[in-house]
């Protein structure tokens, strides 16, 4: 076989010069590579264009769907368990004295009166307080009794002042007599001058026949001369005296008459045994009140029921100590109505916007064989998170006597009758807005929304019929998907850059009374 040289099949170029182009490494290595850079950084920019731009914060609230099912009146709509407990609620008997309990009068169970007894406390110390009251009450009573025997006095000697009138006469019996002694006076002076005057002349008489007369008779006369004139003096300064006698006791004759007129002792004295009297009369009734207390005290160690009932609970037992009064730990029981009770159901928040206040309900337990009739009290604001629900009581209507509190039972809620109503059953998907998001414009009923284009959107709406305390029907204008702006919307205008930054999940949920069919 012959060879081939592919050698010669070669198509031979012509050489080109050696060395490298400028203007091509420049193109290159340096534009394209640039343009390449910009492009990927203005579709950055592009993409978090308003992530870049200053947004307003807001919360938003998703809007609740259901899917509610358009039954006529009486057919059931859902179910919910839930447990029996006392409408309203459990009534406490408690003590309203502290003290030990000394025995339980009733059980678990046992239908009471009103005001039958439930327990009896330790009451020595009771009884004690009694009988140390009713001691107050007697030394009291005899302190009003002393008193009033005063003012008995004070009256009397009042009403007649015996003792002025006989210091009275006293004083006017001193003042006679001393006037009488005044008025002798001058008859006393008129008869010591005619003795002066006759032993002047008798010594005068005897001194000048000195020489015939011994000196002792003339020395008698001298002295029967002094004595005269001595009782003249002393005549004329009894006189004095004694008018000076007579002026103070006519004067303590007019205070003793001015006293016996104005009484101003006796009055005083009247008016202190008086006050006296009505401080030991208060003294009785304040030693009586505490006595009253004490019997009080007494009777309360005997804890009653205040109203007729069936013992649901035994909270104290034998020998537990109760503090009394109304923030103490002074419950001895609780009692329950028989014939009021209610359920209490875990109702599913998508349920919610069904309930209607009055609607019937079939309620079923274990212990009774058929369903008793309840109808919806309320709709509370107790929602569970975990559970996702929210509680509504129902009132039992004639509750039979095999239930008791906290049995469980199922809680069927029946479709309300509307007038006219005829129409077939239809599935149909309904939602449901808080009612304190919903705004009034002159256009009529609106929201704000948060669109998927991160700005604020003032939504308008058309409201239907069903309805309660916190949600009502949107029929036009909402998606399920549409976040409803909750916090954040005073300073929103129609297109406003918006951030989200949580939903709040407590607004519509918590509510009272759901009329919502």
């Amino acid at each position: 076989m012959t060879s081939v040289d592919l050698q010669q099949l070669a198509f031979k170029r012509k050489e080109e010069p050696q060395g490298p182009r400028p203007g091509r490494n420049v193109v290159a290595r340096y534009l394209i590579p640039g343009f390449i850079g910009l492009g990927f950084l203005a579709m950055i920019v592009w993409a978090a264009g308003d992530q870049l731009l200053p947004s307003h914060p807001v919360t938003v609230v998703p809007v609740l769907v259901t899917r509610a099912e358009s039954q006529q009146g009486g057919t059931p709509l859902f179910q919910a368990a839930g447990w029996i407990e006392p409408r309203p609620t459990a009534t406490l008997v408690s003590a309203l004295t502290e003290g030990v309990v000394e025995e339980l009068l009733v059980v678990e169970g046992q239908e009471i009166a009103a005001r039958e007894p439930v327990a009896k406390l330790i009451d020595t110390e009771a009884r004690y307080s009694v009988e140390q009251a009713e001691i107050a009450v007697v030394l009291r009573k005899s302190e009003l009794a002393n008193a009033n025997s005063e003012l008995k006095a004070a009256k009397i000697r009042l009403k007649r002042p015996v003792h002025l009138e006989s210091a009275k006469a006293d004083a006017e019996s001193f003042l006679k007599k001393t006037e009488t002694d005044l008025a002798r006076i001058p008859f006393q002076l008129q008869a010591a001058k005619s003795r002066l005057d006759y032993t002047r002349r008798n010594l005068e008489g005897k001194e000048s026949a000195e020489s015939a007369i011994a000196g002792r008779i003339v020395q008698q006369a001298r002295n029967e001369f002094e004595v005269a004139e001595a009782e003249g003096k002393e005549l004329e300064q009894r006189r004095v005296n004694l008018q000076r006698e007579v002026d103070a006791l006519r004067r303590k004759y007019d205070a003793m008459s001015e006293q016996l007129e104005l009484l101003v002792e006796e009055n005083r004295s009247v008016g202190e045994t008086q006050a006296k009297c009505e401080g030991a009369a208060a003294r009785v009734r304040q030693a009586e009140a505490e006595l009253k207390l004490a019997h009080l005290q007494l009777d309360r160690t005997i804890v009653r029921a205040a109203v007729a009932g069936r013992v649901m609970d035994l909270v104290a037992r034998p020998g537990t100590q109760l503090t009394g009064g109304a923030s103490g730990a002074n419950t001895v029981v609780t009692l329950y109505d028989p014939n009021r009770l209610q359920v209490r159901a875990d109702v599913r928040l998508e349920d919610v916007p069904m309930i209607v206040v009055g609607q019937s309900v079939e309620i079923q337990t274990a212990s009774v064989k058929d369903s008793m009739k309840g109808q919806v009290l309320s709709v509370t604001s107790s929602a569970n998170v975990q559970k996702n629900t929210l509680e509504v009581k129902i009132g039992i209507t004639s509750p039979p006597p095999a239930i008791r509190p906290e049995m469980l039972v199922t809680a069927t809620f029946l479709a309300v009758q509307l007038k006219g109503e005829e129409a077939p059953p239809t599935d149909q998907q309904r939602l449901f807005a808080p009612r304190s998001l919903i705004e009034t414009s002159e256009a009529g009923p609106f929201v704000w929304i948060a669109n998927d284009h991160g700005r604020a959107q003032k939504q308008s709406i058309r409201l239907g019929k069903a309805t309660n305390d916190q949600l009502i029907e949107v029929v036009e204008g909402l998606r399920p998907t549409d976040k409803i702006i909750s916090e954040g919307r005073t300073e929103l205008s129609d297109g406003t850059r918006v951030r989200v930054r949580g939903e709040d999940s407590s607004v519509g949920v918590t509510g009272t009374d759901a009329t919502a069919r």
